[in-house]
């Protein structure tokens, strides 16, 4: 559009004309053209004025107004941005484009400041013909004449969408998870600092949850991501619809959310009450089945709740509480809801440390086997089971129970159980050097971790191999729940450990899902009755029959049958009466070292196979 030719359509009448009435103004307008004398020549005013026409037409939009706000002329990149025609908007006031977003108080202090300096800068939301409202950054100057009073308005203005669209996916990846558009980790955190602070203030009590889903793994390792993804949509909806406006919902990664109640009570017993029911409606809520592009998924929650505003704890001391209590829900079954308290936290704390010197136990030859001997009908020595034990220099004798489960946790029970194998085999090599050993078994414990190792049994061979052990005086322990994860594959690996002439024995049998189908096809030498039923069978009419059962099965599947935690004579009678082919228990003789081992061995009395 010709700038000039524009402007003689609204009065101007020659552009030496415009030139004139706009070349001796302040020097706010200097680019457009400079002040002349009167004497200026006719080329130099068309050169100027060509200048100014050049100027006009930039990237940025330009609109012009007399002193009555009324468009006198605009520029390309104006139509460009607004959708307006020159004809649709010149005489009239720029208000046609309001947004409606900015208030009378906002327009009011821009013309003082325009009055008062000539000048004024800031972001409006304008809209643009199409009704579209969209954010600009807007430069209003003034024009004063000679006589330093104002003649026009310029406004140049710049479209922020796209900045402003960019920002948006900025901050939207920096503070909002891409999958259920809650706010992330970040983003909670600011939100739950300034909670807190103002619980503090307020002296008022509020909580965190902090959720985790029950067996999601399952559901992408089975149907996919996709539908985890979906899943996870439908938990965060299902969240932010059971807590109030003013709470936070946040998705922390994985299948963790957290969920933060503000200013719940000023009493904390009364708050604890209430969280309890708001976390009770979530924990149902979030077990309902959930629909996923047809297919129906049952889930549950595990939460675990952390109160604030009691003591001055920080942001994350109270995540972590809030996250030590959701896993003391987990251990509780799953599908519960479980409160923070100190001693938790003293409990954890204690766990922590006890791992960490566990796991540099075999290094400081801190584990020792110990054994306790099991006998026959005749209280004949006929072998031992080895148990490990851990001293420890300020702990003393710490017990399996205690930290067989830190070892489970990680990968430290695979090293642990291949050094009980190594000592354990070469234990058998020592005895077979005395005629008085050189027949005793050796039964070893096997966690599912171990076995499981694709090459277990080619390490039980090696070992074997080292120590020159022959292989009928190992019996490896297993329990019924390892055999049945992975029933085929188990059963394959049971015969391969008989091909090397190792025996096999069932322990604590009976206390998981025992069935015939099951035992039929494993290549047991024995089963090993659990010391729970043998400890009952004098008092629980159940255990007596339970264990007599345990019994009869064994001999009609030709298996051999101990009975572990044998401490009265009462149970050995029993357990004789009904045909028990050996025992374990305190009343032969407790787990001890080797050295003890052997010297209650080589006692006069002792009797041995």
């Amino acid at each position: 559009m010709d700038f000039i030719r524009n402007y003689k359509g609204v009065g101007m009448r020659s552009k030496t004309e415009f030139n004139y009435r706009n070349s001796r103004v302040t020097s706010s307008t200097k680019g457009w053209a400079s002040t002349q004398k009167t004497s200026t020549r006719n080329s130099d005013i068309n050169v100027i004025l060509r200048i100014a026409e050049a100027a006009f037409e930039t990237n940025d939009a330009i609109m012009v107004t007399d002193t009555d706000a009324n468009i006198i002329q605009v520029n390309n990149s104006f139509m460009d941005i607004t959708g307006y025609s020159f004809e649709e908007v010149v005489g009239r006031n720029p208000r046609m484009m309001s947004s409606g977003r900015h208030d009378k108080y906002f327009y009011d202090e821009m013309w003082r400041q325009l009055q008062k300096t000539g000048q004024w800068a800031g972001e409006i939301w304008d809209r643009r013909k199409s009704g579209e409202v969209y954010p600009k950054w807007v430069r209003i100057s003034a024009v004063k004449n000679e006589y330093a009073e104002t003649t026009h308005y310029v406004a140049i203005f710049s479209d922020l969408s796209e900045r402003k669209k960019s920002e948006e996916e900025i901050r939207n990846l920096a503070f909002y998870d891409p999958i259920t558009k809650l706010p992330n980790r970040h983003l909670f955190l600011e939100c739950f600092r300034t909670a807190l602070s103002a619980a503090t203030r307020l002296k008022s009590f509020g909580a965190i949850l902090f959720i985790d889903l029950d067996r999601f793994k399952i559901l992408n390792d089975t149907l996919g991501h996709h539908y985890g993804d979906l899943m996870l949509v439908e938990v965060a909806a299902r969240l932010k619809a059971g807590v109030r406006e003013m709470d936070a919902v946040a998705r922390l990664g994985g299948d963790e959310f957290v969920v933060l109640i503000k200013n719940v009570s000023d009493d904390e017993e009364d708050a604890s009450r209430k969280i309890g029911v708001i976390a009770e409606k979530i924990r149902e809520s979030l077990s309902h089945p959930y629909s996923l592009n047809g297919h129906q998924h049952i889930s549950s929650p595990s939460i675990g709740v952390n109160l604030y505003g009691s003591t001055e704890t920080s942001v994350d001391e109270l995540i972590q509480q809030a996250d030590m209590a959701m896993y003391q829900a987990k251990s509780a079954g799953r599908n519960t809801i479980r409160f923070f308290d100190p001693v938790m936290q003293h409990n954890v704390a204690t766990h922590a440390a006890l791992e960490n010197d566990f796991r540099n136990a075999i290094a400081l030859k801190q584990l020792h086997l110990y054994y306790q001997m099991q006998v026959d009908n005749n209280h004949r020595t006929v072998g031992a089971e080895a148990l490990l034990r851990w001293v420890h220099p300020e702990r003393g004798l710490v017990m399996p129970n205690t930290f067989i489960p830190i070892a489970e946790e990680s990968s430290l029970i695979v090293e642990i159980g291949d050094w009980v194998m190594d000592t354990a085999c070469q234990q058998l090599a020592l005895w077979a050097k005395s005629e008085r050993t050189r027949d005793l078994t050796l039964s070893v414990n096997v966690s599912a971790k171990q076995f499981s190792i694709p090459g277990f049994v080619g390490k039980v061979a090696e070992v074997l191999k080292k120590h020159q052990v022959n292989p009928t005086r190992l019996k490896i322990e297993l329990t019924e729940s390892m055999m049945l994860e992975n029933m085929a594959a188990t059963v394959k690996k049971m015969h391969e450990l008989k091909a090397l002439g190792v025996s096999l024995s069932m322990d604590d049998f009976g206390i998981g899902y025992s069935s015939l189908s099951y035992l039929k096809q494993m290549p047991l030498d024995q089963l090993k009755i659990d010391q729970g039923f043998v400890q009952g069978i004098t008092a629980d009419g159940n255990d007596a029959v339970l264990v007599q059962t345990i019994i009869d099965l064994a001999t009609n599947f030709h298996l051999h049958v101990i009975a572990e935690g044998v401490e009265t004579e009462a149970q050995l009678t029993f357990l004789k009466h009904h045909d028990c082919m050996a025992y374990q228990g305190f009343l032969f003789g407790k787990a001890v070292p080797i050295d003890e081992f052997e010297g209650i061995l080589n006692s006069p009395e002792q009797i041995i196979q």
